[in-house]
């Protein structure tokens, strides 16, 4: 907190002592807290009728409009207030004696303090310095607040902002910016998935078995039924008995729930959405998620090379490039690395750059490997195709390379910003697949997948070919905004 919010907080006991007692007040004589009141406008419905006025007109329009108050000046026989909506619009609120009475107008002084969500009555005019105003005939109070705010003039620190951030939505536009910009980036999605025929299903968030992922889940228990129950990491295998039941496009904008580390890029609650396409591969879903985000990019800034909290642009047009994990990192590491290359070798290389790596598959150190070497150095947007057979359960087989899998992921600005698969839809495979995954849960990996035998049945009634995506929402404000996950995040979870 800063110093001014912290003697701002010595003062608060005081202060909320002083604002319950004008409570009381208005309780005694009608309402603190109305239940309803006769608006007939908007503020920025006021503004959008009257955007052009000279100096010092009246209109002898009259409108009722509520909104907080954010800025008071009280002088003897006129009192300015400007009124905030909850969208940002603002309007001044003049309150003379000579259009309220002298009994109103000292009501006004006593009662009224910043931020008191406040109603009035009267004409639109604009005062002598032209600015656009309710020349007041009368008040109530539609909502008393005990606290007061933060000086609005000051800055607020972004822990303040993500613990208070009802707080932050009052006192900075740039927050109710992001809250717009997320609705509308949700809105694009739906709208690009709509034109591609997709259908929007809802699946359980509550699973007996979590699968999807690998990561460790949430743990809870279900009284009714007596039974363990996980907050699911991932839709994937619900998606799929969907797509196994002949809903052959669907997508589903959820939340996941994963029991790890929360850092500037992961939450441990966080949104994301999954795709899957029948007879669609990875190369398809590759090309469905660079439409998805330069189509969100497009509608909610109307460009696809995008301006950042930072000033630095992100530059989201034309074609992705596409590039082999593998190729990528033997041409990084001066070294050629393949999915024949032995374990032994890989530690070498990871001990020479010093990278620790303790995993018992060859993938994670490959993954490692070019975390380190290529990473680092992607410029635009890169898909990263062909990942390791071991780290990738789901994943069919690439149908010309061994050793690896069509299975891509996107990064954006360094970060992974989405994964794509050409989907494994055989059942026998897959059980293989699973049961490998149990051999290193028992080794004590706490991320392995369990063997799910409901989705393997579902996998035995037979799945087309398909292709499937997933991309964090959260991560995806970060890459259109240049903010970290907690500011993109309305109610993100802090300590």
């Amino acid at each position: 907190m800063s110093e001014n919010l912290e003697n701002e907080a010595e003062d608060l006991p005081e202060q909320i002592a002083i604002r319950l007692a004008k409570r009381d007040k208005l309780q005694e004589t009608g309402s603190a807290y109305p239940v309803s009141l006769p608006i007939t406008h908007t503020i920025g419905e006021v503004r959008s009728k009257f955007p052009n006025l000279e100096i010092d007109i009246s209109t002898g329009e009259k409108v009722a409009v509520s909104g907080r108050v954010v800025f008071a000046r009280n002088t003897g026989k006129l009192c300015f207030a400007t009124l905030q909506a909850g969208d940002g619009e603002r309007i001044q609120a003049m309150v003379s004696l000579d259009k309220v009475g002298e009994q109103s107008l000292e009501q006004y002084k006593e009662l009224v303090d910043l931020g008191d969500h406040l109603f009035v009555e009267g004409e639109v005019i604009t005062s002598k310095r032209g600015e656009l105003s309710i020349l007041v005939e009368s008040w109530k109070m539609s909502a008393k607040t005990i606290r007061p705010l933060p000086n609005m003039h000051n800055e607020l620190s972004e822990e303040f902002r993500v613990r208070h951030r009802y707080i932050d939505l009052i006192v900075r536009d740039r927050a109710r910016e992001v809250v717009k910009i997320r609705s509308q980036v949700m809105q694009s999605m739906r709208k690009t998935f709509d034109q591609d025929k997709y259908l929007e299903v809802e699946t359980p968030m509550l699973q007996v078995m979590h699968g999807g992922a690998s990561a460790r889940p949430f743990k809870t228990h279900m009284n009714a039924f007596d039974v363990e129950l996980y907050l699911r990491i991932a839709p994937e295998l619900f998606l799929k008995r969907a797509v196994v039941g002949g809903l052959e496009r669907v997508y589903e904008i959820n939340r996941n729930f994963r029991n790890e580390g929360a850092d500037s890029t992961h939450s441990p609650e966080f949104a994301m959405l999954e795709a899957y396409q029948a007879y669609g591969d990875y190369n398809t879903m590759a090309d469905l998620t660079q439409k998805l985000i330069q189509n969100a990019a497009q509608d909610v800034f109307g460009t696809q090379v995008i301006e950042l909290e930072d000033g630095e642009k992100n530059d989201l047009s034309g074609s992705w490039d596409r590039v082999s994990m593998f190729d990528s990192l033997s041409a990084t590491a001066g070294e050629e690395i393949t999915p024949a290359t032995e374990m032994k070798y890989l530690k070498k290389i990871a001990d020479k750059v010093g990278i620790e790596i303790d995993h018992p598959l060859q993938g994670k150190y490959v993954e490692e490997l070019w975390e380190h070497f290529v990473k680092p150095g992607l410029a635009r947007p890169t898909f990263v195709m062909d990942f390791p057979v071991d780290t990738s359960p789901l994943t069919r087989d690439h149908r010309d390379k061994p050793g690896v899998v069509e299975k891509w992921d996107l990064y954006i600005r360094g970060y992974e910003q989405a994964t794509g698969y050409s989907e494994l839809v055989d059942p026998v495979i897959q059980r293989e697949r699973f049961v490998a995954q149990m051999a290193l849960a028992k080794s004590g990996d706490p991320e392995a997948m369990k063997l799910d035998e409901e989705f393997l049945t579902a996998l035995e009634f037979g799945m087309p070919p398909s292709g499937g995506m997933g991309m964090g929402i959260d991560r995806l404000l970060m890459t259109l905004t240049g903010l970290g996950i907690r500011e993109t995040i309305l109610f993100p979870l802090v300590k």
